[in-house]
């Protein structure tokens, strides 16, 4: 059974652009209406034009009879299903719109039934829900391709996280993402330990390289442990459990230790993998994304200042005298991005320490000045690596996608499924950042079509255009 456009055949067809990128073969038909009754001798004026966009979808059954023959030699001949069938009784482009509608545009599963059954559409609740989230390992190898080629070739990555409560449980959804992709990794956990393993990606080794154990030496792991893995430079490790074995062999035991050898040598693996040592990690403040050149939004640390609640007019005049003077340092670093220059730099500094130093009437003032002060480096990041961007913006605009459908949907309940939310998210933000229609691509995924390219190649072909 298939959803198809009534219109499609026996009508000229034109090419459309598609505000989500794509080209679309849209239906063009002209109708002509004369008017009732015209007297004779009347002479023809030419048209007078009225356009109009119109929609019509409908449930078409089909069925395929395949012709059987039996040859002399006794041998039974069977026609074929077509290739995209898969042997599934639904066709491509009714799994295509379940998956744009539900993924792509927030519809609950119940109103998607209750739409499909509207539509003449044969279908239980168990099937829909399969149609949904099983077999979809085309996606989830895509999605995977996608963060490869986009750690490959993005410059810097944006990172944040936001709750994903499932099967009655708490957790937490990653998001990692450029201006060339776009990814989502739910865990049930929060550490730095955590981030590192959705860094390497689909690998899943833990690797002692040098890059590691600087890690290690940096984070302050005792010189007893950090002698013990110098002396294992370069050696993998193929799990998690032969991992921890090797670390209770050589006797590290405390927590503190255990620790940071395992986020070294899960760094070690990300990097391995593709991970450069320089690249830039834009995040707030959370101490999990701390990693590598790790740089903060400036958006993010002046919320703490719109955001306190003066108790005096004078708290307010002080408040708002912050303000002004960390968007005009934030005006100063936009434009040390567009030209660095030393004396740029200085001046950009010397306002920096002397605002965030100074000492007020307020204690509450004084102890965000403080806080703003500790994350110095973080904040000043930019100055060091021009190309760095000064906001977050980009990945808090990218998870709000993920918290709209946790809000519409509730949480997960079956891990295909917490897997389907975030691998179809994930694929729909890419191709809208690489023009892609999401509809097309699903279209030409699930009817393998072939004429959309690997998302991966696509993010590799505008990094080249235009490098993140």
């Amino acid at each position: 059974m298939a959803i198809k456009d009534r219109g499609n055949q026996n009508a000229k067809q034109r090419s459309s652009a598609n505000p989500e990128g794509g080209l679309k073969k849209i239906n063009h038909q002209e109708i002509i209406i004369t008017p009732p009754n015209v007297p004779a001798g009347s002479r023809f004026k030419g048209y007078s034009d009225f356009h109009v966009e119109d929609l019509n979808i409908e449930a078409v059954k089909i069925k395929y009879r395949l012709a059987v023959y039996e040859t002399p030699s006794g041998e039974i001949l069977r026609g074929r299903l077509p290739f995209n069938l898969n042997g599934r009784h639904f066709g491509p482009d009714l799994i295509a719109y379940c998956l744009d509608q539900y993924h792509g545009r927030c519809v609950t599963r119940p109103q998607l039934f209750e739409q499909l059954l509207g539509f003449g559409v044969e279908i239980s609740s168990g099937e829909l829900d399969s149609l949904l989230i099983v077999d979809k390992e085309v996606f989830h190898e895509e999605k995977a391709s996608v963060f490869e080629a986009g750690i490959a070739h993005s410059d810097h990555l944006n990172t944040d996280d936001t709750g994903a409560r499932h099967d009655g449980k708490n957790g937490i959804c990653t998001h990692i993402g450029s201006p060339l992709f776009c990814y989502f990794q739910s865990t049930f956990s929060k550490s730095r330990a955590n981030f590192l393993e959705i860094l390497r990606g689909r690998h899943t080794d833990y690797i002692l390289s040098e890059d590691a154990l600087l890690y290690a030496f940096d984070q302050g792991i005792s010189v007893r442990a950090q002698d013990m893995l110098d002396d294992c430079v370069d050696k993998k490790f193929a799990d998690k459990a032969t991992w921890e074995r090797f670390l209770k062999r050589k006797g590290v035991t405390s927590e503190k230790d255990r620790r940071i050898a395992t986020e070294a040598a899960l760094l070690g693996s990300a990097i391995f993998y593709g991970l450069r040592p320089t690249m830039g990690i834009m995040s707030d403040a959370a101490g999990q994304f701390d990693i590598l050149i790790h740089a903060l939004c400036w958006i993010h640390e002046e919320r703490h200042y719109r955001k306190f609640m003066s108790l005096t007019e004078n708290e307010q005049v002080l408040i708002d005298g912050i303000r002004d003077a960390i968007w005009n340092l934030y005006e100063q670093l936009k434009e040390y991005k567009d030209k660095p220059k030393g004396e740029l730099r200085l001046r950009i500094e010397e306002e920096f320490d002397g605002l965030f130093t100074c000492k007020t009437e307020s204690n509450a003032i004084n102890d965000l000045l403080k806080n703003t002060l500790s994350r110095r480096e973080g904040l000043l990041k930019v100055l060091d690596y021009p190309g760095l961007p000064l906001h977050n913006n980009d990945s808090e605009r990218d998870i709000r996608e993920y918290v709209k459908k946790r809000k519409i949907s509730g949480s997960t309940r079956s891990m295909l499924g917490r897997k389907a939310r975030d691998t179809f998210a994930s694929l729909k933000k890419t191709c809208k950042k690489l023009g892609v229609c999401f509809w097309d691509y699903l279209r030409d995924r699930t009817g393998k079509l072939g004429q959309i390219k690997p998302l991966s190649d696509l993010i590799a072909e505008k990094a080249v255009v235009a490098p993140a």
